[in-house]
């Protein structure tokens, strides 16, 4: 339940306390599984791996199309993501990406294009220094979105103009904020220029 009785789903309206409150509901695989089941988001459990000495991945599996009813397409599909990443997902889509598109572009997303969630790599992909959260399938980087009637947002092309494109990705970044522990744009840094990295967790890095 909710600080103010209600329980969390993904129709909750995103606040201040978003991150704090998913991050209690799925802290355990088990809980944080069945209220993905509970949702109605399409998540299939895989099973854990380790490839190198911090490349290990558990509690994880593939994100499906569909939440609560509602189904937007990944590209790629199905990727592998921890079960937290997941549900941080289906909140941010629902509670932000969705409404932000139909108030902000009289659109429906139809996709999220992503340049991927597992990757076995440190940070920067140096070769010494601390694990990036893809190595554990915890974060997901995403490029753009796909519409409706055609078009297609492109944080390269969109995030620093002056256009409906631009204020929805700033909306969105600004929602993932509440409910990712890291979110990062093109504000951060230059490795960012072209996408959100999106990172479950409880450390609040927004930028």
């Amino acid at each position: 339940m909710g600080l103010d009785g209600r329980p969390l789903t993904v129709e909750t309206p995103i606040g201040p306390l978003t991150r704090w409150r998913l991050q209690r509901k799925t802290a355990e695989p088990a809980a944080c599984q069945a209220w993905l089941n509970a949702s109605g988001v399409a998540f299939t459990p895989v099973e854990d791996r380790r490839e190198d000495a911090f490349c290990v991945v558990s509690d994880a599996g593939t994100l499906g199309d569909e939440v609560a009813g509602t189904a937007v397409r990944l590209s790629p599909r199905r990727p592998m993501m921890t079960c937290q990443l997941a549900a941080a997902m289906a909140v941010w889509r629902r509670g932000s990406v969705e409404p932000a598109a139909r108030e902000l572009l009289g659109a429906e997303v139809r996709e999220i294009d992503h340049v991927g969630v597992y990757a076995c790599r440190r940070i920067y992909n140096q070769p010494a220094g601390r694990p990036s959260a893809h190595a554990r399938a915890a974060a997901i980087d995403i490029t753009g979105f796909r519409l409706s009637d055609g078009r297609r947002v492109s944080v390269a092309r969109d995030w620093r103009a002056d256009s409906p494109e631009a204020r929805f990705l700033h909306r969105i970044r600004d929602d993932a904020c509440q409910v990712f522990g890291t979110t990062l744009s093109p504000d951060y840094n230059e490795a960012h220029a072209d996408h959100l990295h999106l990172e479950s967790g409880w450390m609040g890095l927004c930028a």
